[in-house]
This record gives C-alpha cells, sequence and structure tokens, in this order.
C-alpha cells in the first residue's frame, strides 16, 4: 500500500495545483458576471461536451484498462499498443460523429439541457454550444491517452491537465469583458485541445506510437463492447442526474443554475484531491489483483481505500457544513457575486456536502466491480439511484426551490453506496465491509464533536477581530487549525487503523509540495 500512497501524493499535489487554478477561474467568472444569465449559460454550455464525454469516454477508457493488461499479458507490449491505437482511431471516428451531430442538432442539444432557457438566453447558449461541441474531438482523445499514462504507472501528468485548460478559460473570461461574450466559449474550445496536445509528449515518451490501425472486428474490441453497454448506461444515469438537477435549476430564474454549479465545485475539489486520488492509483492495482487471483491483497485494498477516504472526506464533510457562510464569502463574494449569491451558493454547499463521503466510497467500490470485469451491477443500482433522485427533485423543488435539488442529489448518493455494498457482499463474499463502517462510525462521530468546537472556535474569533475580509478569514483559518487538531486526537483515541496511511500520505504531500 505504500507504493499506491506515494502514487496518489503526487496526484494529490498535481490536483491540487490544477483545482486551486479552476477555483480561481470560477472566482473569476463570479467576479465578472455573478450569477447572471451570462454566468448561467456558459456554465451550462461548457459542460455539454464534457457530460457527452463522461457517458461515452468514461466507460471506454474505464473499460480499456483490465483489457490493456489482458492484452498486454497474451500479446506483449506491441499487441498493447496495437489495441491502444485500434481504441483511439475507434473513438477518434465516434467523436468527429458526435460533433458533426451536435451542429446540426444544436437548438435540440441545448432544449434538452436547457429547458429554461428562452429569448436571448437561448440564443446565446445555441452560439456557445456550436462552438464548444467540438470539444468532445480533444476531450475524448485526451481520456484515452490519460488512461494510457496510468497502466503506464505514470498519474501525475494527466492531474495536471486542469492547468493549461483553466488558464485558457480564464483569460477568455477577462478578455471577453472587453469584447464579446462569445470569446468564453472559443477559449473553453481552446482550453479542451490544450488537455489532450499536454498529454502527448508524456505518453510518447512512455513508449506511444501513432499507427493507423482500425479493426472493430478483433476479440478485445468485442469483449469491450460487451462490458462497455451496460457502464455506458451506467455512466450516462449519473451524468442524468447531473441535467436533470440543471435542466429544473434553469427554470427557477437567473441565479440558482450558477450557484448549484459554485457549490458543487467546492465538493468538486474535496472529491478530485482525495477520492480521485486514490481512486485513480487502485483502479488498476484492483485489476492486476484480480488477474492474479489475489483475494486477501484484493479485500485489504478495498477496506483501506474505503476507510481512506472516509478519513479525510467526512471532517470535510462536517466543516463544509458549519463554516459553508465564511467559506463562500471569501471565495467568491466580490465584484457582481453579492450578498444573495453568497447566501445561496452556502446553502447549496451545505446540502451537495451531505453525500460527499458516499460518493467518495461510491467512486471506490464501483471500480471494485469494474476491475471484475461487472458493469452491470452499477448500471442497476445507479438506475435505482436516478429514479429516486428524479422523483425527489419533483417533489421536493416547489417548496425548497434548488435546495430541494441539492437534497434529492446527496440522498441519491447515500442510497447508491448502500446498495452496491450489498450487491458487492453479493457478488464477492466478504470484502471487509465490517471494517468500513466501524471505520466510518469512529470518523462521524470524531467529526461531529470536531464541527462543534469549530463552531465555538469560529464565533468566538469572529467575535474577537470584528467584521471585514481579513478578520473573517483569520477566523476562518484559526478555527480550520483547532478542527483539525481536535479531529487528529479523536481519531487516534479511536485507535483507527489507517489513520497512520493518511497521515504518512499527507506528510509526504507536504513534503514534496514545498520542495516544489
Amino acid at each position: 500500500m505504500a507504493g499506491t500512497a506515494k502514487a496518489a501524493v503526487w496526484i494529490m499535489i498535481a490536483t491540487m495545483l490544477s483545482k486551486v487554478l479552476g477555483f480561481f477561474r470560477e472566482v473569476v467568472l463570479a467576479s465578472f458576471y455573478g450569477t447572471g444569465a451570462y454566468a448561467d449559460v456558459f456554465l451550462l454550455t461548457l459542460n455539454i461536451p464534457g457530460l457527452i464525454i463522461a457517458i461515452v469516454g468514461s466507460a471506454i477508457a474505464t473499460i480499456y484498462v483490465p483489457i490493456y493488461f489482458e492484452t498486454k499479458e497474451k500479446e506483449g507490449t506491441e499487441g498493447a499498443l496495437k489495441f491502444t491505437n485500434n481504441m483511439i482511431n475507434i473513438i477518434a471516428i465516434l467523436a468527429i460523429v458526435v460533433a458533426i451531430l451536435g451542429l446540426l442538432f444544436t437548438e435540440e442539444f441545448v432544449k434538452i439541457f436547457a429547458v429554461g432557457f428562452t429569448g436571448e438566453k437561448f440564443r446565446i447558449a445555441v452560439s456557445f454550444t456550436k462552438i464548444m461541441i467540438i470539444g468532445v474531438i480533444f476531450l475524448a482523445l485526451s481520456k484515452i491517452l490519460g488512461t494510457y499514462l496510468n497502466v503506464n504507472d505514470s498519474f501525475t501528468v494527466p492531474s495536471l491537465i486542469g492547468i493549461p485548460y483553466n488558464i485558457f478559460i480564464i483569460s477568455a473570461i477577462a478578455i471577453s469583458t472587453k469584447t464579446n461574450v462569445i470569446i468564453m466559449a472559443i477559449g473553453a474550445l481552446i482550453g479542451m485541445a490544450s488537455q489532450m496536445l499536454f498529454q502527448l509528449p508524456f505518453a510518447i515518451k512512455k513508449g506511444y506510437k501513432y499507427q493507423p490501425y482500425l479493426n472493430i472486428k478483433e476479440d478485445n474490441i468485442k469483449s469491450m463492447i460487451i462490458l462497455m453497454l451496460p457502464m455506458i448506461i451506467g455512466v450516462a444515469i449519473g451524468q442524468i442526474n447531473t441535467a436533470v438537477d440543471k435542466a429544473l435549476a434553469t427554470t427557477l430564474g437567473d441565479g440558482p443554475l450558477s450557484a448549484l454549479n459554485y457549490a458543487n465545485k467546492l465538493n468538486d475539489f474535496v472529491m478530485a484531491l482525495f477520492v480521485t486520488s486514490i481512486v485513480t492509483v487502485i483502479y488498476p492495482k484492483l485489476a492486476r489483483m484480480i488477474n492474479a487471483d489475489k483475494k486477501e491483497d484484493f479485500v485489504n485494498t478495498i477496506v483501506k481505500s474505503s476507510n481512506c477516504i472516509l478519513l479525510l472526506v467526512l471532517p470535510i464533510t462536517v466543516g463544509a457544513i458549519v463554516l459553508a457562510e465564511p467559506i463562500v464569502r471569501i471565495l467568491f463574494q466580490r465584484g457582481a457575486f453579492d450578498a444573495e449569491s453568497t447566501n445561496m451558493t452556502y446553502n447549496a454547499l451545505r446540502l451537495y456536502s451531505l453525500g460527499l463521503a458516499a460518493m467518495g466510497v461510491r467512486d471506490v467500490i464501483t471500480r471494485v466491480f469494474y476491475s471484475l470485469s461487472d458493469t452491470k451491477t452499477p448500471m442497476i443500482n445507479a438506475s435505482i439511484a436516478l429514479v429516486m433522485n428524479i422523483i425527489m427533485n419533483l417533489i421536493l423543488i416547489k417548496p425548497l426551490g434548488y435546495k430541494g435539488l441539492a437534497i434529492s442529489t446527496s440522498i441519491a448518493s447515500i442510497v447508491t453506496v448502500m446498495l452496491l455494498f450489498r450487491s458487492l457482499k453479493k457478488r464477492t463474499g466478504y470484502f471487509g465491509g465490517d471494517k468500513i463502517v466501524k471505520t466510518g462510525l469512529k470518523s462521524l462521530v470524531s467529526s461531529v464533536i470536531m464541527g462543534v468546537c469549530t463552531v465555538f472556535v469560529y464565533k468566538g474569533m469572529y467575535g474577537i477581530l470584528g467584521a471585514g475580509m481579513i478578520n473573517e478569514l483569520l477566523s476562518l483559518v484559526c478555527s480550520v487549525v483547532v478542527s483539525v487538531v481536535v479531529y487528529f486526537i479523536l481519531i487516534m483515541m479511536l485507535k483507527v487503523d489507517e489513520m497512520s496511511l493518511v497521515l504518512d500520505m499527507l506528510y509526504k504531500a507536504k513534503a514534496k509540495f514545498l520542495k516544489r
């Protein structure tokens, strides 16, 4: 597990750099456009290419991992490279077809994703989408190149692609305020292309060499298609959840969609920094363990990975709930992002955070099923969660507005984890679920006590220092420092085994970050 922790540390550092820049992008957008119509349009249309790739590209890239190892074992490095090029060429053709369809049916695309957009808002969304839909080609190829780097034990580079991407978008947002809003869409397209171009030289260094090879009748392609179809449905269901939330948010007028997005970005930072860092490393390892029939190591990896995520994410969840208002105000409240925008965003953040730990464990268990070449079980469980989410959305949106959408998402995530746990026990027998629950309860109790202490410290410091951005920042920092110390003491008192692994990861991350 030491090698896993080391790789996860590098991903955490790379992700931190990318996500900090991503946060700055959101701050820039909020400052210039607040939670108004232009922000709504840009945020929604920016997600359309990503949504398409998340559905198809993510499924292909995920299934690629176990089949890559199988092909390499049977046919060697050359066979694995041939398979990779076959996949790249097939995906490129599919992406081009999707881009053409997007250009031909742009208005229909926008109507699906933004049912509440009308008039000028709808027209601008169509113009943005026509430019950004080309990005599906670059995003698709970037996805495969990143996965190729991962299976060849290169995890840091794919985690850094957000840096050039965000730089181009930030520049475009700033330029658009002096010229034309359409510049934002152009900058986003260039940013998508930069993700692919950034990874290409590193993939070549790892042995990648392009070959114009295309054969959809190969056995490994057939196997991939069989596994991929239920996974595409499963991933699509997850993205439909997001799309439904956003589509319903567009019916609530200007503001709620942007507020939900900003709140989601804060949670995404936590997910990417801690959850994705661990999941990215363990997935190829799980696939190798299954091929080598190492059941004990397989179970041990599931337990340690899930527990590490719970130990890191649960205290952050409680911290986000009790400190949501000052966090949002410090990060975003300036320029066009006023007090009302802060109010909407911090309420959304609190409610989204309720499902944060569940999302993290869900990602681990889902990868476990994928490593077992079982893509149907996550699809079935996700379908149940989707139906539940949509029903709750429709019930809660009228009395609670955008808050109802956030609550529904969190509840659906918690239910999904419970369903996956039950399914995994049926599929593999004992997988260490009792150890995960035990650690989760210890972490939850410690986090709640920590949260109470955090509130007292923050209010005390705020009362002493008074109002003002600097004073509020100092109060926030002091309360966070105290909360970390309290949580650490409580976890050590409860003798949680994985805490030493978490501390080792954080210590290495700190040392390497300072060294850089």
